[in-house]
């Protein structure tokens, strides 16, 4: 019996940074692999693991007891082949560090140009770059028994559709290879308390460290500033004259507003946004400079102000014509419908600056969901207003590109997600859409679950031209 515990004694001293073994997710009877990011023996006989389950997203990295590890399947980390540089000592093989994730997260960044004019802070990376919402119903592919004819897309517009646009190299989505460091693989903050709502954060958020030691980060609703008691709190709210974020009012109907705000003109707050944002975002990398960025603020109004409820940015000037850089729904919000009524206002923004947009990529997973949910019902929609031609009648026409006229929806984002739902057929020397009966149901139902809409009668709002850098 002793030799057995002389042996687990000797196997859990082995359970260093990098090794693998499966874990007890917890609430589950599931033991995934997960990679040990690291470990603390608060008390010798009682230490605790930091894990991050592989192929899961990084939101459910925790804390885990001794208990729940399975020390029979142990795997050692695996030293890096590449010989070692400036004196530095190999480090263990990740999945993660292997892969190039990147974007810098609108208002807060790694760039090096800047570091001469200002004040740099700890740097974090991070997560889902998109709205988090509840997908509607993906359309079935349609079938060939009681298809009905659909619209006839001319072949020109599509059938040398270009590749999907590589990552930029500049700007808010460069590539980052720095992602891999220990420190900001790992949560950091406990839980913020925003307003009535006390949220736990997803991923790491370069918060002062004097801070994130603390059980509450509490954060004032309306500009946002971190303290670090409710004491503080209170008495910054005395002093606090905002009951909405700062900026104009560009939209409102009902409870529903939006504020555009200047990266430029509200440093403090954009980069308090920023923070926050990055508390439920990955694979993005912080920096201080917010002047080349817009942000838009969706708020609830009641008889208390304007309550956040998420955001997206974007860049004054885009060289691939991005019309999001970020986008995120806090997650008290989620599940409501106001992911897709964000990435709705960014196309009508689109529309009114007479252009075609699309969000930065690469996307995440469930970024991707939401944005293909949300092309989806677009393109459906589009289509489906065209008029039913009568027996023996031509079928309706129209072009890829008046689709995207229509929806502000970029070409190659058209042309995907009618591949995606399996639409596009070749037919006699041209490209034809056919609808089933099936995908049109399972459209008007995803439809009628979207209970709000921007109107875009309620936008006060005229674009400006930022290539004159004056206005900036």
């Amino acid at each position: 019996m002793a030799d057995n515990e002389t042996e687990q004694t000797n196997t859990v001293d082995l359970v260093v940074e990098g090794c693998r073994l499966p874990v007890n997710m917890a609430g589950t009877d599931e033991w995934p692999l997960a990679e040990i990011l690291s470990r603390k023996d608060v008390d010798r006989a009682a230490p605790e693991f930091y894990v991050h389950y592989i192929d899961y997203n990084k939101r459910l990295d925790e804390w885990v007891t001794l208990d729940r590890l399975n020390l029979d399947k142990l795997q050692m980390p695996k030293k890096d082949k590449t010989p070692v540089k400036d004196g530095r000592s190999s480090r263990a093989s990740t999945p993660e560090r292997d892969m190039v994730n990147g974007g810098l997260l609108p208002g807060l960044s790694r760039n090096k140009s800047n570091a001469g004019r200002k004040r740099k802070l700890p740097l974090g990376e991070g997560s889902e770059d998109l709205a988090q919402d509840s997908p509607a119903p993906t359309p079935p592919p349609p079938t060939n028994n009681n298809s009905t004819p659909g619209a006839v897309v001319n072949s020109n517009s599509n059938s040398n559709s270009n590749p999907p646009h590589q990552p930029r190299q500049t700007g808010s989505m460069v590539l980052d290879k720095s992602h891999d460091d220990i420190v900001t693989r790992m949560k950091n903050v406990n839980m913020i308390e925003l307003g009535r709502y006390r949220i736990r954060p997803w991923y790491f958020s370069p918060y002062p460290v004097e801070l994130t030691i603390l059980p509450v980060i509490y954060l004032c609703e309306f500009c946002l500033k971190y303290m670090k008691s409710r004491k503080c709190l209170d008495r910054h709210k005395e002093k606090c004259g905002l009951r909405h974020p700062p900026g104009n009012e560009i939209y409102r109907k009902g409870t529903i507003s939006f504020f555009e705000i200047d990266g430029r003109k509200n440093k403090n707050y954009s980069q308090n946004l920023c923070l926050l944002a990055k508390l439920f975002l990955d694979h993005k990398t912080l920096y201080y400079d917010t002047d080349p960025f817009l942000f838009y603020v969706m708020t609830e109004f009641d008889n208390r102000g304007y309550h956040i409820v998420g955001y997206f940015s974007k860049e004054k000037e885009s060289t691939e014509d991005y019309n999001v850089a970020c986008i995120l729904t806090l997650p008290p919000y989620q599940r409501k419908g106001y992911g897709k009524l964000l990435i709705e206002f960014s196309y009508v923004l689109s529309h009114f600056e007479g252009k075609t947009g699309s969000p930065e990529k690469p996307l995440s997973d469930l970024g991707l969901l939401s944005y293909r949910s949300y092309w989806s019902q677009a393109v459906l929609e589009t289509i489906l207003k065209l008029q039913s031609p009568d027996e023996g009648a031509e079928r309706p026409l129209i072009t890829i590109n008046e689709i995207c006229e229509t929806t502000s929806i970029r070409k190659e984002d058209v042309i995907s997600t009618l591949q995606y739902l399996n639409l596009i057929n070749y037919y006699k020397g041209q490209y034809i859409v056919t609808l089933s009966q099936d995908v049109i149901d399972a459209h008007n139902k995803s439809m009628l679950k979207r209970k709000i809409r921007i109107d875009p009668k309620c936008l006060h709002w005229n674009p400006k031209d930022w290539s004159k850098r004056g206005k900036w």
